[in-house]
């Protein structure tokens, strides 16, 4: 089969094309991966740097949809033949591959496999922060930063829908009229110097949704309603924001990290729940999934540089 893989600490990313298909093991489903949907975190993956990096070899791709091809030893389900999307963790960029069955989720009918492979880590991070975390209400001001990404589309989408006002931080005109569509109602360019002062003049942000770090989050903070509540998402800028804890005490603020890997193991239930009114909503038209390139898994480098240069919107997807 073909794959890439990362065979030391660090990386390179290298692709192989005569690699011999895994055998699934306990507890775990072979797939014939028809898609596989990229993240930030890949990125971090091969440079070693991601909290759950694999030990090397492994093949990045958190994410994937494909066809259940083969069951481990006393694996009950889901029987081969059924499409499903699986978070993982790693082993995306192949043409086969073998994850959890426990994690595997049936795809409707009606859901490409192109926007199963991304659906699953990006909105239901957003919808558990929001949702579960923030417990955002109608009516309430919600900044998104980096609001066209893979992660902060969704956020907007799912904000509107709930009843906020989304204020989409991203950069530049074409990224924000993105944003626009998905549902924001108010729009500010990433590169302007005063963004702080601009979130004040809306009235401020009552909840941030933040997957940028850096100077966007001190700007955000600075701008957060006293009684507000900040969602640290991830840090796209490189830059780990530092917290002055008596600011929070002031103004009554609630800084709460979201990291949906980690419910899938401390509390399942959270994503399993979560995953299930998304698919609701997929079913009733409610929300639109935004993949702006679909590239072969030969071309999984290039995809992975969309990310790594912010020149994508919402998802980038390698299909096999």
């Amino acid at each position: 089969m073909k794959s890439w893989l990362v065979s030391e600490p660090g990386g390179p990313l290298e692709f192989h094309r005569n690699l011999d298909a895994p055998r699934p093991g306990p507890g775990e489903v072979l797939l014939d991966i028809a898609a596989c949907g990229l993240n930030f975190a890949d990125l971090l993956m091969v440079k070693g740097d991601y909290q759950d990096t694999p030990t090397p070899p492994f093949a990045p791709g958190m994410e994937v949809c494909g066809t259940v091809a083969a069951l481990g030893p006393g694996t009950e389900g889901p029987a081969p033949g059924t499409r499903v999307a699986v978070f993982g963790g790693a082993g995306g960029l192949a043409e086969m591959g073998c994850f959890p069955a426990a994690r595997c989720v049936p795809v409707p009918a009606a859901m490409p496999s192109e926007v199963a492979a991304g659906f699953l880590v990006a909105y239901s991070t957003s919808h558990v922060a929001l949702a579960h975390k923030a417990r955002l209400a109608p009516g309430e001001r919600l900044v998104v930063l980096g609001a066209a990404g893979g992660v902060g589309l969704t956020a907007v989408e799912l904000g509107a829908r709930m009843g906020a006002e989304v204020v989409a931080v991203a950069r530049g005109e074409a990224k924000l009229e993105v944003a626009q569509k998905a549902g924001a109602t108010h729009l500010i360019d990433a590169e302007a110097p005063d963004l702080r002062d601009r979130l004040r003049a809306l009235g401020g942000a009552d909840v941030v949704y933040d997957a940028v770090g850096g100077a966007a989050f001190e700007a955000a903070f600075r701008a957060t309603n006293p009684g507000g509540r900040i969602l640290v998402i991830g840090f796209a800028s490189g830059e780990v924001p530092q917290i002055r804890a008596n600011h929070l005490m002031v103004k009554n603020i609630d800084v709460m990290g979201v990291y949906w890997g980690g419910y899938l193991r401390f509390a399942p239930q959270v994503v399993a729940d979560s995953i299930a009114a998304l698919f609701r909503m997929y079913a009733a038209g409610e929300i639109a999934p935004h993949v702006s390139h679909v590239l072969p898994l030969e071309r999984a480098d290039e995809a992975l540089d969309l990310l790594r240069t912010r020149r994508s919107t919402g998802k980038v997807v390698v299909t096999t």
